[in-house]
């Protein structure tokens, strides 16, 4: 699944994924703040499982893979991979070469 606006980075679930080194995820109880350094975007993260998600981006060879072994259900993947594109679109997470 391919998800993109125009103009923007692309997101593809099965391609591997990770945070982009220039951003900082600080805890927070509700699930995170997500800071770009180049970019001086804030964004939230509104849930634990979605910050483990972002954070295991980079320890599995797709993004498919990252939500199977966060135990992100079927029933939630859709809502899930929308939040991995919109990170994607705002340059939270970038593609990575595969391993």
């Amino acid at each position: 699944m391919t998800t993109a606006a125009p103009g923007s980075t692309a997101f593809d679930v099965d391609q591997p994924w990770r945070r982009s080194p220039s951003v900082a995820l600080r805890p927070e109880p509700f699930g995170a703040l997500v800071y770009s350094f180049s970019t001086r975007k804030l964004s939230f993260l509104k849930s634990k499982q979605l910050v483990a998600v972002v954070e295991a981006l980079a320890d599995h060879p797709t993004a498919a893979a990252t939500l199977t072994a966060c135990g992100v259900t079927e029933a939630q993947r859709p809502a899930y991979v929308k939040a991995l594109a919109d990170l994607a679109r705002s340059q939270m997470i970038t593609p990575r070469e595969p391993a």
